[in-house]
Order: structure tokens, then C-alpha cells, then sequence
């Protein structure tokens, strides 16, 4: 098709778009020549984004919907087999049919090690193509459920619409962005573009091919720090790779300059102590420039946090693929190259004041945890959120949850010390809830250098 078909086809869609779905062999008869059908049909899915097109199931195209996508998230039970038959054929075609046995099997598993000891070691990783085929084995299937887990906090308040301008820095091997894709409905318009360098790329690209007709790639083989973003984006996602930046928060506010005035930028990390409070450390050298949506509200107006905040959310495992079992067992069995357990840290900032809830605490009601010296040895009342799981062992006398106000300057605990069917709700709540908290008695705890509110049979705990 020339150039003044290709014309021909883009202003016949522009027409047609508003007055009725726009049909291939249509458009084929308006435009000189009448180019082939199949050849219109190529034509309009290449422009789609810049015609704000869905593609129909029925060959037509149609606008996209501006209207929020619906929230139907359920959670994730397993990691998809088309993705894992991908991952399947990369590794045939790089290590051969056997890659899980003999030498080439221990090759992947020795590579699996290193990763894991480098990242514990905070060590820079070079990711040649056998380091981006470990981390696809070891590293898809929970960043796949992870990030549709976070995002499902913004499809919960329709705050993600049916065309979206995506970009995914430091897009790895694909986890964060089949998962971005299996969380929207098939005719959402994304426009997505991915910035990633090296051998990990070579991976994501191949993720992505498994993608529906109305997603739409471009990946940038750039680093973070180089890479130059071009207009606006609903969504920028930063997945597990701030703590790889050797400057995280001049990046960060770098791309927050990119996020349209109604979009997110979503921060996603490990859960370990060093990746997690790093990324609060990020969360909130860059509040000035943006709010807070979830999970670390601030409750009391111009407070801000510097507590060291190790918190992350733990969701269900997901089945263990068929692609680690395999290499698992061609080893020790021991389950070390199996990874199916579900936490993480996140932040997720606006640019237009949104929050998840939209809660102020009220000073002639609560105490400020930023005031909390105060009370020490009284019983006050507090509207807090909840910012971790339990974190004692499971047949330990007291439960212990980390708590925050977004004022507080150092750890907060609470510590259930006798459940009552009033403070029950300090158990049952899920990560980043607030509570109200009354009769809490406020302690000083010197080996951890922390407050612990006892929530006993004189407390009553309110979820909101």
C-alpha cells in the first residue's frame, strides 16, 4: 500500500469512527485503488493508538472507551500456561530439549544462586542472556501477580480508563507487563512502552508477542537514567528496579515530570528490609511533587513520616509452575529454585491529590503518633493504618502489626494482647485498612526502640 492509500485509509477511519464501526472492506471501497481488505485491516491496527481504535472480534474497529475499566480483579491463582510455554521455548532454543538436566540445568541453577546471592549482597547484576533466562524461571510468575495485585487498588476507585498510555521503566523479562495486560479487559487500548537495555529485553519482547490485538508494545533498549519519555502516561511503573538505580529518587522525579495530571506512578519492590525501606525512603523525597494514594496514608495534613517503615503485603502463593518444578527436581528437590510466595512493597503516587481513602484525623479526637511521647503509659485513641501482616509467629501470646498515622517519627506496633470480639478488627483487616483505635495503651519499648499500643480488653478497634 502506498503512501496516499495509507492516507486514505487513516481519514476514511476518522470519518467512519463516529458514525458507526469502522469495517475493513468499507474503507477498502472508499480508498483509490481499493486496496485489499487485509491490507486496510494492517493499516488500522499500526494506527490504532494514534486513532483511538479497539479492534473488534468481529474484524471491525470501534473507539476506545474513556470510561474506567471494570473492577473485577479476584486475585491470581497460577501463572498462565501460554506464558510459561514462551518461557518454555526461550529456554529450549538456548539451552536445548533437556535444559533442565545434566550441564545445562546446572548451569540455569548455579545462575539462579548467583542472582540470589548478588541481590542479598545488594552486588550490581550484568544481565547477559543465561542471567535473563534464570530471572524469567525465578522472577515471572510472582511480578506477573504482584503488580495486578497493586494496580487492582486503582481499578478498585476507576482510576484506570479503557485507553492508556503505559510506561514500564526498567521493564525486565515481562512479568509486570503480561500482568498489567491479563488485569485490563481484551478491548482496552494500551499503548505501552517498555524501557529496558541488554539481554532482558530480548525476553520481554518475546512476553509481549503473547499479548491481544489492542495492546501495543514498543520497547526502548535505554537505561532508566538515559531514556528521554516523549508526552505524557497514565501509568508509570517503576517494578523491582529502584533498588538497582544508583540515583532512585532523581529518577524517580525525573519520570514524574511524565505522569499525566490524572495518572499514577507506581513503585513496586521486594520485601525484604533493604529494598522495602528503600522505597519508602523514595516514597517520600517526592512528596512534594505528589500525594501519597495508598498504602502509607497521611492522615494528619502536613505531617510527613521518618520512621524506617518495613512494610510490605504478603498475598496467596501462586501455583508453582510447571517450568521451576521441572528444574527444581532435576536438582536437590529441595524446593531452592521454586518461587511462588506473593510479597512486596509499593507505593503508589498521584498528581491530582487522589487517595485511596480520603481520611483526616481529627486533633480533638486522636493522638498523633509524631506526639506520642507524651502518652506514654495512657490510654489514648487513634485513627491508624494497618501496614503489615502479623509479624510474630502464629502460636506466639501476642500478635504484632505495624501501624502508621504518616506522622510518626518513630516505629509503631501494635500488639494484641487479648482478642475481644470489639478489637477483633486489628486481626481481620487487610494491609494499608485504617482503623480507629480506642482505650489503646501506649508503651515505650526499649529493645526495639519503639512504641507498642497494647490492645487489650479495654481497646475497641473500628475498621472504616
Amino acid at each position: 500500500m502506498n503512501a496516499d492509500q495509507r492516507e486514505g485509509v487513516v481519514s476514511n477511519a476518522k470519518y467512519l469512527r463516529s458514525v458507526r464501526p469502522v469495517d475493513p472492506e468499507e474503507v477498502s471501497e472508499y480508498v483509490e485503488g481499493q486496496p485489499h481488505p487485509a491490507a486496510v485491516r494492517q493499516v488500522l491496527r499500526e494506527e490504532a493508538v494514534d486513532l483511538g481504535l479497539v479492534e473488534r472480534d468481529d474484524g471491525t474497529f470501534e473507539p476506545a472507551s474513556e470510561e474506567p475499566v471494570p473492577h473485577e480483579f479476584r486475585g491470581v491463582e497460577r501463572f498462565p500456561e501460554r506464558y510459561g510455554r514462551c518461557l518454555e521455548d526461550l529456554l529450549v532454543e538456548s539451552l536445548g530439549v533437556g535444559w533442565p538436566d545434566a550441564e545445562t540445568g546446572e548451569q540455569l541453577r548455579t545462575t539462579i544462586r548467583r542472582l540470589k546471592e548478588d541481590y542479598f549482597a545488594q552486588n550490581p547484576v550484568e544481565y547477559d542472556r543465561d542471567v535473563a533466562l534464570g530471572y524469567a524461571v525465578y522472577h515471572l510468575p510472582d511480578y506477573y501477580a504482584v503488580v495486578q495485585y497493586v494496580l487492582s487498588e486503582l481499578t478498585e476507585r476507576g482510576l484506570l480508563s479503557g485507553r492508556l498510555r503505559v510506561l514500564d521503566v526498567g521493564a525486565g523479562v515481562g512479568g509486570p507487563a503480561i500482568g498489567l495486560h491479563d488485569l485490563l479487559p481484551e478491548d482496552a487500548l494500551v499503548d505501552y512502552h517498555a524501557v529496558e537495555p541488554g539481554e532482558s529485553a530480548d525476553v520481554l519482547a518475546e512476553m509481549l508477542s503473547e499479548t491481544g490485538r489492542n495492546f501495543h508494545p514498543t520497547v526502548h533498549r535505554d537505561m532508566a537514567e538515559a531514556f528521554d519519555p516523549e508526552g505524557t502516561y497514565d501509568l508509570v511503573l517503576f517494578a523491582n528496579v529502584l533498588s538497582e538505580l544508583d540515583d532512585p529518587e532523581a529518577v524517580t522525579r525525573k519520570y514524574l515530570d511524565v505522569v499525566a495530571d490524572d495518572g499514577s506512578l507506581v513503585a513496586i519492590a521486594p520485601a525484604d528490609r533493604n529494598a522495602s525501606i528503600g522505597l519508602r525512603e523514595v516514597e517520600r523525597s517526592v512528596t512534594d511533587r505528589a500525594t501519597v494514594f495508598s498504602p502509607t496514608l497521611r492522615l494528619w495534613p502536613g505531617e510527613e513520616p521518618s520512621d524506617d517503615c518495613w512494610s510490605f503485603d504478603v498475598k496467596p502463593d501462586v501455583e508453582v509452575p510447571p517450568f521451576q518444578r521441572r528444574l527444581d527436581e532435576a536438582g536437590e528437590g529441595d524446593g531452592e529454585f521454586v518461587n511462588a510466595d506473593v510479597q512486596y512493597s509499593y507505593s503508589i503516587l498521584r498528581r491530582d491529590d487522589t487517595r485511596r481513602l480520603d481520611l483526616t484525623a481529627d486533633a480533638g479526637r486522636f493522638a498523633k503518633m509524631a506526639e506520642m511521647e507524651r502518652h506514654v503509659t495512657r490510654r489514648v485513641d487513634l485513627l491508624a493504618v494497618k501496614l503489615s501482616h502479623s509479624l510474630s509467629e502464629s502460636d506466639a501470646d501476642n500478635q504484632v502489626y505495624r501501624v502508621g498515622d504518616g506522622s510518626q517519627q518513630e516505629d509503631h506496633f501494635a500488639v494484641l494482647a487479648k482478642e475481644t470480639a470489639l478489637n477483633a478488627a486489628l486481626a481481620d483487616a487487610g494491609y494499608g485498612e485504617p482503623l480507629v483505635f480506642e482505650e489503646v495503651l501506649v508503651l515505650w519499648n526499649d529493645d526495639e526502640a519503639a512504641y507498642n499500643l497494647v490492645v487489650d480488653e479495654k481497646t475497641i478497634v473500628d475498621r472504616l
